[in-house]
């Protein structure tokens, strides 16, 4: 599989995306391989839509199909223990559509995997998914059992809850067929190479120890999932091992700054001085931005290149889920390194992509 390529990628797409033309030409340094853009539609599930495409991409990099697996399988299985974190801790944890990319490998490890056919997550499969009324009449009944003074709700709420989203959601399959055979999810997700064991997730923040883990204090970190410590610059060193070695990777990030322009296909950090140029990005910086919510866990997106302006300035390819159509790049969009360097909060990342010295100090 080449990871490296040398052709000039000029993205300028005239006609056919919402009148939208690309406004700059980028040299593709690393361009691996990815499935078709989706859009999440009105949900708040940018970390299942991510972290699929991310799985997606790992099932070719080890020599498998190229799939469209199923989003909302994930999202599925995730509300019922997100219910029960909720009531468990009296309602002082976050029940909402968001997540975390490793919300989808804990579902991965305990349920498998399924195509998109197995489950679209959907009873009209003509309609956009929409979970807002799904969201409200979920939390409505959660709350009503907490100001009831109940953390051990009767077993019928439970499937009330199960009758709820199987209404809005559909029955989860317990057998699928792939390739002219009947599998579970689990098997599937065998047949397919992918563990779960072997991804882990990175972040960079100064109030914690270097090379420790800890609860990343983000409010859709409700299953207080924990990530590896590590200095930017390393964190940096990861992401770009990852991809010259031909391992994409998994992004959460903030995008409401106003220079993440998703109609242009482009975010940057502007130099105070002169906005042709690019801000340099200290330790310092990043940290600020965090403790001061400005940098907020906003959007989960899947990083699948490298490349570069004309001006020889970084950027990354980023598959964003909000449909094909959304920008003049088809749905991605290219993020500055110093975009990236501040506005990062973490990564997942297959563990074998960690450049040997820093897993040493990570793994010890």
């Amino acid at each position: 599989m080449k990871t490296l390529l040398t052709f000039l990628l000029t993205v300028f797409i005239i006609s056919g995306l919402n009148g939208q033309t690309a406004t700059k030409e980028f040299n593709a340094v690393v361009d691996l391989p990815a499935t078709a853009v989706k859009s999440q539609d009105r949900t708040g599930t940018c970390w299942s839509f991510a972290t699929t495409s991310f799985i997606e991409s790992e099932i070719i990099r080890q020599g498998g199909p190229e799939l469209n697996l199923s989003e909302m399988y994930f999202v599925r299985y995730t509300y019922p223990e997100k219910a029960r974190q909720y009531i468990m801790r009296h309602g002082l944890t976050n029940f909402s559509q968001g997540g975390q990319a490793h919300d989808v490998m804990n579902i991965v490890k305990e349920y498998g995997i399924v195509p998109e056919d197995a489950f679209p997550g959907k009873r009209d499969e003509s309609k956009p998914h929409n979970h807002t009324e799904l969201e409200a009449v979920q939390k409505a009944a959660l709350d009503q059992l907490i100001n009831e003074k109940n953390a051990s709700p009767s077993e019928q709420w439970y499937e009330i809850q199960e009758s709820i989203l199987n209404i809005y959601m559909g029955d989860l399959p317990a057998q699928i067929m792939y390739d002219g055979s009947t599998m579970s999810p689990m098997e599937f997700r065998d047949e397919m190479m992918i563990n779960p064991d072997d991804y882990v997730e990175l972040t960079s923040y100064t109030h914690h120890p270097w090379y420790s883990k800890f609860n990343l204090e983000i409010p859709d970190n409700w299953a207080f999932g924990l990530y590896y410590n590590i200095p930017l610059d390393e964190l940096m060193e990861v992401i770009n091992n990852a991809l010259n070695s031909g391992y994409t990777v998994c992004w959460d990030g903030d995008v409401s700054d106003r220079h993440f322009r998703h109609n242009a296909g482009i975010a940057t950090v502007p130099d105070d001085n002169d906005q042709n140029k690019e801000k340099e990005i200290t330790q310092t910086m990043r940290q600020e931005a965090f403790l001061s919510w400005q940098t907020t866990d906003d959007h989960l997106m899947h990083i699948t290149g490298i490349a570069k302006d004309k001006n020889g300035t970084v950027y990354y390819k980023t598959k964003n889920s909000w449909g094909a159509g959304s920008n003049a790049y088809g749905g991605y969009i290219y993020m500055s390194e110093s975009y990236v360097k501040l506005n990062t909060i973490a990564i997942m990342i297959h563990k074998d992509a960690i450049p040997q010295h820093i897993a040493e100090k990570i793994f010890k």
